[in-house]
């Protein structure tokens, strides 16, 4: 997952097999099912959860979610996730962390439907205190539909970083020191909905949902979230020690390995159709503080 303390240049044999045991436990998954850690919080009569298995649903009367039982603060948060097939434009399948605050904390992951041949968009975005407008999006290098992959969204106190099958796509960096807010003292529950966006997720919405192909279904398995579970404002101390529990602190976690960088690299210099901080047009040459920072 999220790997660091390669130099750059020639990674030994050594260190190889270090990094490979570390990815080893990393992805360990927790003992239980997913009805064992989420439940179906709306559309239920459009949705359907048994062990580790789910579906969600939307139709002309209703989409359907659910959320984790628990809160967290920090750790990775992984969902094996596959899209609604064939033409999905309009719809919306959202997998995200976000805290119920009013200044809000938000991670977001949305798959934005296409009409049939064209592709899904992955749609990235973070909110701090309750502000967003930090889109990035990218076009999946596979078809979304055909199989499951693993979405993870990995957060701790030094950053947030978007993965895809283990390949990460982006990093939210903390630079709070800076002046510039980092998602770090809020709890945050896991969610996911399939629902109704036509008014603006397919080409801005001028692509609309044609119901004459729903049910639209999206399936899910392995829920698995490795994070420190939420215990009250006492957490956040607790969430950010160096201890063995907290394995997301440790050295090899603090930013992105030599060989990550460059699986990152790839991705956005072949699948990235929108970031935020090239948006010249949208900010007036006024780009977020985070957009000058290093992204490792």
């Amino acid at each position: 997952m999220f790997k660091m303390g390669i130099s750059r240049g020639v990674i030994s044999l050594v260190n190889l097999l270090i990094i490979s045991a570390i990815a080893l436990f990393g992805s360990v998954k927790v003992n239980g099912m997913m009805s064992d850690s989420m439940y179906i919080s709306w559309g239920s009569h459009n949705s359907w959860m048994q062990g580790d298995d789910l579906q969600l649903v939307l139709d002309q009367s209703s989409g359907s979610g659910v959320q984790s039982k628990g809160t967290f603060l920090f750790g990775s948060i992984e969902m094996q996730i596959k899209l609604v097939p064939g033409n999905s434009a309009g719809t919306v399948t959202a997998y995200y962390l976000s805290s119920t605050d009013d200044r809000h904390n938000e991670i977001d992951f949305e798959f934005l439907g296409n009409v049939s041949g064209k592709p899904y968009v992955i749609h990235t975005n973070i909110f701090t205190q309750g502000a967003g407008g930090r889109e990035q999006q990218f076009y999946p290098w596979f078809d979304p539909t055909a199989d499951f992959h693993n979405y993870t969204i990995h957060w701790n106190p030094n950053a947030v970083v978007w993965y895809v099958d283990d390949i990460p796509i982006r990093v939210y960096k903390n630079y709070q020191s800076q002046g510039i807010p980092y998602p770090n003292a809020q709890a945050m529950g896991a969610y996911s909905s399939l629902w109704n966006a036509d008014s603006w997720a397919t080409r801005g919405g001028l692509d609309k949902i044609d119901w004459t192909n729903a049910p639209f279904i999206a399936k899910y398995r392995n829920f698995v979230p490795r994070a420190c579970p939420w215990n009250g404002p006492v957490s956040i101390n607790q969430c950010a020690a160096q201890t063995p529990e907290n394995w997301y602190m440790s050295p090899e976690y603090s930013q992105l390995s030599y060989a990550k960088q460059g699986q990152m690299d790839w991705v956005r210099n072949n699948y990235m159709i929108y970031d935020y901080c090239k948006d010249t047009k949208r900010f007036n040459g006024q780009f977020p503080g985070e957009c000058f920072k290093s992204q490792f």
